[in-house]
């Protein structure tokens, strides 16, 4: 019988059972509905065995920065598991979205694999790729809060999320010292900051709005307060709301309040220029997120970094400071030929300890708890735990054509065209997803 059997179904249900009703919004549709994974859970997993691990395994991820502190992590599994061996599989993030259901779906690579939250989780849920993990001892390991994320409809945990990262931009300290206008607490201070520090001769804001990936990330904390409902872009997916409603609109009227700030050449900037303007001191923002602190530090940046996110309406209206994710979504693969394996690996990354040195080695903060944060950035931002932040909401579409339009239309403000015009395109752009 297959690893992947139901031997312990009891124990599999029982656990799904306490987990159901606890899935997030992007996950489950607004109305109630199921999303279209529901229901298409792999076969529970059995506890790994007492004996070691063996074989080779695929871990199948994006995250190439991530390399050398996987190896070191993997050396020390195979080290307890002479007879194992494990070969990380990287492909660039936008070909990871683009290819990895289908490669992992063949077999032979991504025993163990990873997706992003939202629309790559639900679709490779969809294919039943993902084992379920919800019988798994080690899924305690992890704070309760920051693992919904990898759950399907029904509540089982198929995914667990192994970054908790801040989708919002970075801030050099010492600069926004200088502006002497201290953390913006609502829009008309954000706006002031960006006019002191224009003032000052320093780029305000870095955003690379030529890189779809990336420029999306800013809408997070544009929409985090602006919107009348948490579940923003799970209704506007489902047509219960529109890009053309008032605090869409609003977001966009205040994207064009930001466009003077952006560097010269916002709108074909990719990452990595952005990156080098904010690590030289060309910047005070970078409208990014903590995944890229390690590339600014590596480019030079010796001064401290904090985050700061607009908050776009009075200070008193504020319901989030912030916007986080938690992503990286560590799963077994059903297609797997070594998922005895493959769920020992996964124990053992979720060891705190193990994502420790993960944490610290790559400057994320983690879903585990008891991690002891050593990295100076973590530490000086590791405040924001705590904060009352907003799960990213971009990462609420399942449909991308549908994520692209509604994050264009931002692109498309900044670049001139009318903000009512820019709507109605994108609301265009969805009607006929939504009807397709």
């Amino acid at each position: 019988m297959s690893p992947l059997s139901r031997r312990h179904l009891l124990t599999g249900l029982a656990a799904t059972g306490l987990l159901a009703g606890c899935a997030l919004p992007g996950t489950v549709r607004s109305g109630g509905g199921p999303a279209t994974g529901a229901g298409a859970t792999g076969p529970a997993l059995v506890p790994p065995p007492a004996v070691p691990a063996t074989g080779e395994l695929s871990f199948a991820h994006w995250r190439g920065e991530d390399r050398e502190v996987l190896d070191r992590i993997i050396a020390a599994f195979v080290a307890e598991n002479p007879d194992a061996s494990v070969r990380q599989d990287i492909s660039p993030s936008n070909d990871y979205q683009s290819t990895a259901l289908l490669r992992v779906r063949r077999g032979g690579t991504g025993d163990v694999f990873t997706a992003f939250r939202g629309a790559q989780f639900v679709d490779m849920v969809d294919a039943g790729l993902y084992g379920d993990l919800s019988a798994q001892p080690f899924t305690d390991n992890y704070l309760p809060r920051l693992v919904r994320s990898g759950r399907d409809a029904s509540g089982n945990q198929l995914g667990l999320p192994y970054q908790y990262v801040f989708n919002m931009p970075l801030v050099n300290t010492d600069l926004l010292a200088a502006a002497g206008t201290g953390v913006p607490a609502d829009w008309d201070g954000f706006l002031a900051l960006c006019e002191t520090l224009r003032g000052r001769g320093v780029t305000p804001i870095a955003w690379p709005g030529g890189e779809p990936a990336n420029a999306g990330q800013l809408l997070n904390s544009m929409v985090m307060n602006n919107a009348p409902f948490d579940d923003m872009f799970t209704r506007i997916e489902a047509g219960t709301a529109r890009v053309t409603d008032d605090w869409f609109l609003t977001t966009l009227r205040q994207y064009t309040e930001l466009a003077p700030f952006f560097q010269e050449g916002a709108l074909g900037a990719s990452s990595e220029p952005c990156q080098q303007l904010f690590a030289t001191g060309g910047a005070a923002m970078l409208a990014t997120g903590t995944f890229h602190l390690t590339a600014v530090r590596r480019l030079g940046a010796a001064f401290p970094i904090d985050l700061v996110a607009p908050i776009t309406v009075a200070a008193d209206a504020a319901r989030y400071q912030g916007v986080a994710n938690a992503t990286f979504l560590v799963g077994v693969s059903t297609a797997s030929q070594r998922q005895d394996s493959a769920v020992a690996f996964v124990e053992y990354l979720s060891r705190p300890e193990v994502a420790g040195l993960y944490a610290n080695g790559t400057v994320q903060h983690s879903t585990v708890a008891g991690v002891e944060y050593t990295d100076p950035d973590l530490r000086a931002t590791a405040r924001w735990l705590d904060a009352e932040v907003l799960l990213a909401p971009r990462f609420q579409f399942e449909n991308l054509d549908i994520r692209s339009a509604v994050e264009n239309a931002c692109v498309e403000v900044v670049r001139g065209v009318p903000v009512e015009q820019a709507a109605e395109s994108a609301q265009t752009i969805v009607d006929q997803r939504r009807a397709g």
